[in-house]
């Protein structure tokens, strides 16, 4: 069998993982992956096409009725099995998410954490894959509805959270039955690729975990495209989620799209203002500002407004940015035209209206020379019609906006195209329940930072996507039901 990889002019090149085997592309062209930090090209992989999704697929679709066949605890043992694996290489694996992504070494070790967590999770699932026996109207029969897989799940992943990402989807779309053909962004394959030679480690059948590398535009669409899968669950953008819907209706595919948020952060008068701003500043500047359900906008009542300001700036103001290998708090950007997009909308806010109260600008001196630097900045802003305030940054910039009420927050929160995430603090329990029926997002954050649970349901509203991932849920979304009428007369 080929290596995962071989060395190239000094720089390792990786190959594709199809029907248990490390394969060429079709195509003889590569993608650079570049370190956010230093913009030096750590690796290669394939710029897969049409070729390589077929490939792909088909191995996924021979391997899948054996794999449903296997019972569930089976299925779950493998998955623990490769959980064990990925912590027993938490370091190697959250050092090569540093170099792809470009977060802080302690986020990418808790992220490395998480994506053993989601499959464990996923295994635990094992023995509650329940049906229903209900009775019928005919004499001598029964109904059975039972939950039985897709068949092939394609899996699309965004570059903030690349390994996290992989392993929230594979772990319950295997164990409801599927197989798998896992596309990372191009941007950060790397994880995703050490992952699947992990599970080379174990007794996986050939074909029942793929992980394909390319473009958005090239594999990506070759793999949505293709009448095999029957499911395809993406995390990814606005632009992508609606790419990908359209060009699923021709086969009816079924969809899981999680894709942006533009998260409210309210702050109500009653509020414990060092609980909100400590919130506040991680729930923004965590991964650079590079998570969906980041702080991207703030409400603050009026009467707290100074006070709440002054201590979140001084907050920001020390956060230590640098060196993601270091001891930091906030590391570059993503990608170059991450960054200018960041610096665009700062300028567009600025020409708006809006006042600087800290950062705005890339960072200047020694050790930011090289990389895809940005000031952790917050704007002050009297206007949420401003396009810093609607549309999402996905970066270390957020704008504050002081309120004269808690009405007030509620209804400029809601003005949203995006419904995925919002924070809320409040010790007035009126109010906190007011937000099940007012505040119109998916996911809603009370008094605390954000940070879902494994075992909880992640979903968004309007732009923010379509379906759900994690617990019981989301897990529902990986099965299809079979009815049977069953008669014995």
């Amino acid at each position: 069998m080929a290596a995962m990889k071989e060395l190239v002019k000094g720089t390792d090149r990786y190959r594709h993982f199809i029907g248990g085997q490390w394969v060429d592309s079709t195509i003889k062209e590569w993608i650079e992956v570049e370190n956010p930090a230093t913009e030096v090209v750590i690796a290669s992989v394939p710029k897969g096409g049409e070729d390589d999704a077929d490939r792909a697929l088909v191995a996924a679709r021979a391997a899948q009725p054996a794999w449903e066949a296997l019972p569930p605890q089976a299925r779950g043992q493998l998955l623990r099995d490769l959980a064990r694996l990925i912590l027993e290489n938490r370091e190697r694996l959250a050092r090569i998410v540093v170099a792809e992504q470009g977060k802080p070494l302690q986020e990418a070790r808790g992220e490395i954490e998480g994506a053993a967590l989601y499959l464990t999770y996923a295994a635990e699932e094992a023995r509650r894959i329940t049906g229903d026996i209900i009775p019928s109207d005919m004499p001598n029969e029964q109904v059975w509805i039972q939950r039985v897989a897709h068949g092939v799940v394609v899996a699309l992943t965004a570059w903030n959270y690349p390994a996290a990402l992989m392993c929230r989807k594979i772990g319950p779309a295997l164990l409801a039955g599927n197989t798998v053909v896992v596309k990372s962004h191009e941007g950060t394959p790397l994880s995703a690729l050490e992952i699947a030679q992990l599970s080379t480690q174990l007794d996986f059948p050939p074909g029942v975990i793929n992980v394909v590398s390319g473009t958005g535009e090239g594999m990506g669409a070759a793999l949505v495209r293709h009448p095999i899968p029957r499911l395809i669950t993406l995390t990814g953008s606005v632009r992508a989620g609606k790419a990908i819907f359209r060009s699923a209706a021709d086969d009816l595919k079924l969809l899981r799209l999680e894709l942006g948020g533009k998260a409210p952060f309210i702050v109500a008068e009653d509020a414990d203002i060092g609980a909100a701003v400590r919130a506040a500043v991680l729930s923004r500047f965590e991964n650079c500002g590079q998570i969906c359900i980041c702080n991207e906008r703030m409400y603050v009542h009026r009467k707290i407004a100074d006070e709440f300001t002054a201590r979140f700036v001084d907050a920001v103001k020390a956060l230590k940015v640098g060196d993601p290998m270091a001891l930091v708090d906030v590391g570059p950007k993503f990608s170059k035209a991450e960054v200018e997009k960041v610096e665009r909308m700062v300028a567009q806010a600025k020409q708006a209206g809006a006042s600087v109260l800290t950062g705005g600008g890339r960072m200047q001196g020694e050790g930011f020379a090289r990389g895809h630097w940005y000031e952790p900045t917050v704007l002050s802003v009297n206007d949420n019609q401003m396009a810093i305030m609607q549309d999402e940054v996905f970066g270390p910039v957020v704008p504050i906006m002081a309120v004269t009420d808690f009405d007030e927050g509620l209804r400029l929160a809601n003005k949203s195209r995006y419904g995925l995430s919002a924070y809320v603090f409040t010790k007035d329990m009126r109010r906190l329940m007011r937000l099940v029926r007012e505040l119109k997002f998916g996911e809603i954050y009370v008094n605390r930072p954000g940070g879902d649970a494994v075992h909880a349901h992640h979903a968004g509203l309007r732009d923010s996507g379509i379906g759900g991932e994690d617990g019981k849920y989301g897990l529902e979304a990986y099965f299809q039901k079979k009815t049977m009428y069953i008669n014995y007369a």
